[in-house]
């Protein structure tokens, strides 16, 4: 296949790009080239979706077999680029979120949950309303076969967003290191790597529609995942694991602060437990959650890749709890 990938320089982008070009598919990609490097082997177009010569410019380019739209957060820009390739591309591809979806995550969801009430012309609102709008676009305004990928937690190599490198940082830096909550809490997540190969063969195969891509439900734990994070490192690192009402009474933010870290609230009560069974029956493949810590920490210690990663949708990667914060509240656990 000839594919346009939008984005296609940083994490899932990124990801996409190397496997397509993988499987022998001609690629080409449209970014301003101010986050991340051109794979060898795609062909780059620069420009700015949000300028209409720059997407009269792209359209002019094609045909292409398929879009792939991977840095799509408003509904009014993701229309003006619909529009724009309309007639030059046979599938238009989007990659949304389970956010879109009104109940997550408070309440497990699955393709038939209710997505929040945005319109496809918005163009403000939250993450997740908007990113329902922005299927709303997709599928109102693209012609031609469409089909949207809505990931849960992503992790992998090349991840900008502040979670798993975090962690392997924190990790191989050694010594007691604060783990939050319960170690056998259950989690889901889902590699980079698996949305990419799953997106590809749904475009190879000629299929349209909406798809949760989640991750194998309870494919790892609080405790595996950062106890794989401690055996990839060589660190050495002892987990202290601190309760969760400890944490929340002395103000820890969950999720940002320590990454991934979600209390049994009403809040997070459904964050893990989204379904991804019709993936699954499509062919979605999940590998080891193991395989995917130890490919993210050879990746993060390899060669080029900088101490402050690449930015997330204008937001610093490299978040975490403050060092002296988290000696505090360890010294403060242990002295109870």
């Amino acid at each position: 296949m000839d594919i346009l990938v939008i984005g296609g320089s940083v994490f899932l982008g990124r990801t996409i790009v190397e496997a397509a070009l993988a499987r022998g598919h001609a690629v080409t990609t449209f970014n301003r080239g101010r986050t991340g490097t051109d794979v060898p082997g795609a062909r780059a177009v620069r420009g700015d979706r949000e300028d209409a010569g720059d997407l009269a410019r792209l359209a002019a380019q094609g045909p292409w077999d398929a879009v792939i739209d991977v840095c799509g957060f408003t509904p009014s820009v993701v229309g003006e680029a619909v529009r724009a390739l309309d007639g030059r591309a046979g599938a238009y591809a989007f990659v949304s979120s389970v956010s879109a979806y009104r109940d997550w995550p408070e309440a497990p969801i699955d393709e038939r949950s209710p997505r929040f009430p945005c319109a496809p012309t918005a163009t403000e609102g939250d993450y997740g309303s908007l990113k329902a709008g922005c299927e709303r676009a997709v599928e109102r305004d693209f012609g031609g076969r469409t089909l949207v990928v809505q990931p849960g937690l992503i992790l992998g190599p090349y991840e900008n967003v502040g979670r798993l490198p975090w962690w392997l940082r924190r990790i191989a830096a050694g010594g007691e290191v604060l783990a939050p909550g319960a170690p056998d809490r259950p989690m889901q997540v889902v590699d980079a790597r698996d949305i990419a190969a799953f997106t590809l063969d749904r475009l190879e195969a000629g299929a349209e529609g909406r798809y949760v891509v989640s991750g194998a439900p309870a494919n790892t734990t609080m405790g595996r995942w950062l106890a794989d994070c401690v055996e990839v490192t060589g660190s050495g690192a002892e987990l202290v694991w601190v309760d969760d009402d400890f944490l929340l009474a002395r103000g820890v933010g969950p999720w940002d602060e320590l990454p991934l870290w979600t209390p049994p609230t009403e809040e997070f009560a459904g964050v893990w437990a989204p379904d991804s069974s019709k993936a699954a029956a499509a062919g979605l493949v999940c590998r080891p959650v193991r395989e995917t810590v130890a490919d993210t920490w050879a990746w993060l210690v390899g060669e080029g890749v900088p101490d402050k990663l690449p930015r997330y949708r204008g937001h610093s990667p490299d978040k975490g709890i403050d060092a002296d914060k988290e000696r505090r509240l360890l010294a403060e656990w242990a002295a109870r």
